[in-house]
């Protein structure tokens, strides 16, 4: 007689988080990277959080914050803190940044690379990697020939799973809304999949730019200047003074007449405004010291 395999049993989740397990929640989030959770966003954190306990077999949200708290598991911290953001981007999102690059941005870098100085731009909070490449594109508009200067595109994310999107860089139909055709037909190759057409960088955009995984809150170790830093809708999830502590590290890594861009929902805490001047809808460039 055949003995039939033991069946692996799924422990039953708790439906309910309790106050004390949302505040070691709101602590750790804020702790590891920052993000503020407010009490009206116990539904989603709930949501997201249930699929890590089901992920791990764990029964408990306080069983799973002792787990995260006292193993040294960093592919779990980063998948908790992933949980707890929201990737929402597109190509060519808030267009007018684009054109102020085109018309503004570029033929002052156009004099710099020209030198044969070196050119450096940095997507905080890239996500899937839509952002650096509207932003490679826009800059091989310009300059059909920028892949072969002292030019790079920095895209850096807190979260690895999107990272690993952005650098496949190959896209759903329903992702590339947003491009203009121009860049779509010398940016893009297509492939057909059981799903649809698949939309893939070229090698000569991908070139342009690299990915790193990091967290905003934590040392930087880039060494050089940027000439720009985008970083938009990442601010949202910060508190003032985490807002503010990140604004003026922003200023101090950018060149002296380096340009910064930030969402069109977030705005300059006080305390800030001295560190740069306001040059267009939402972008800003570093104030020029005597």
């Amino acid at each position: 007689m055949n003995q039939m395999e033991p069946v692996a049993r799924k422990v039953a989740i708790e439906s309910d988080m309790s106050d004390a397990a949302y505040a070691r929640i709101v602590a750790l989030s804020k702790s590891q990277a920052g993000i503020v959770l407010s009490p009206s966003k116990v539904p989603m954190v709930k949501s997201r959080l249930t699929r890590r306990l089901r992920a791990l077999d764990i029964a408990t949200f306080d069983g799973y914050l002792d787990y995260l708290e006292n193993t040294d598991n960093l592919d779990e911290m980063s998948a908790f803190i992933s949980a707890l953001t929201t990737n929402v981007t597109q190509f060519f999102r808030e267009n007018h940044h684009f054109e102020y690059i085109k018309s503004t941005v570029y033929p002052k870098l156009k004099a710099k690379l020209a030198r044969g100085e070196k050119v450096r731009i940095w997507s905080a909070g890239c996500s899937n990697g839509q952002e650096p490449y509207s932003l490679a594109m826009t800059f091989l508009e310009c300059d059909p020939s920028i892949g072969t200067k002292d030019f790079l595109i920095l895209g850096s994310d807190i979260d690895p799973l999107v990272l690993e999107t952005a650098r496949a860089a190959v896209y759903a139909d329903n992702l590339i809304a947003g491009i203009p055709p121009a860049a779509l037909a010398a940016s893009f190759t297509t492939s057909q999949t059981a799903d649809g057409l698949s939309y893939h960088v070229t090698d000569a955009v991908k070139s342009m730019v690299r990915f790193r995984q990091l967290n905003l809150n934590e040392p930087w170790p880039m060494q050089g200047a940027f000439d720009l830093i985008i970083c938009r809708n990442v601010m949202i999830y910060f508190d003032e003074p985490t807002q503010s502590r990140l604004l003026s590290r922003f200023a101090d890594k950018l060149d002296k007449e380096g340009w910064l861009m930030i969402g069109h929902s977030e705005r300059l805490p006080e305390n800030t405004t001295s560190l740069f001047s306001n040059v267009g809808i939402t972008t800003y460039q570093r104030a020029q010291t005597n």
